[in-house]
């Protein structure tokens, strides 16, 4: 067992050391304790108030692509209809082209058969005319001839 003398001391030397400790490093390590203690707390604090902001950034975010899609399929949907009228514009100025050039062509065509048929006509009353011509000189070239033809014209004729 140790001695009265030794406890004596130690209990001295203790109790001066907690004096001082108390003195001069208790309350430097309790506000030393306080401040890390309010950084922690400010720490986590600050934490959850960006956890908070990247939660509202985040659906910020969302809300932006999602707006983003609305326009993307807005502008898809203005493009294809733009596209179609255009098309159905072309199309329709190519039929009317086309019927305009059919009906011109017709109408060409309906004036070169005029002109054609007006030719042959011509063309066969000149070829009438000249056999017509050739036949009554062949026929008429004998008197005999001229004197049946004028009996037979006359009675083909009647005399009403």
């Amino acid at each position: 067992m140790p001695g009265v003398g030794l406890i004596f001391w130690m209990t001295l030397v203790f109790s001066i050391l907690l004096f001082l400790l108390k003195k001069f490093a208790w309350k430097p390590i309790m506000e030393s304790l306080k401040e890390r203690e309010q950084d922690i707390s400010s720490s986590l604090a600050m934490a959850k108030q960006t956890k908070a902001e990247m939660k509202q950034l985040q659906a910020d975010n969302e809300k932006l692509l999602v707006e983003a899609r609305l326009e993307r399929d807005a502008i898809l949907i203005e493009a294809k209809a733009t596209k179609d009228k255009i098309v159905n514009e072309a199309k329709d100025k190519a039929q009317s082209e086309a019927d305009r050039i059919v009906e011109s062509a017709r109408v060409n065509i309906e004036n070169e058969k005029r002109v054609a048929l007006a030719e042959i006509k011509t063309q066969v009353a000149e070829l009438a005319v000249d056999i017509a011509e050739k036949v009554l000189k062949a026929e008429l070239s004998n008197k005999e001839k001229q004197s049946e033809l004028v009996e037979k014209q006359l009675e083909n004729l009647n005399f009403n």
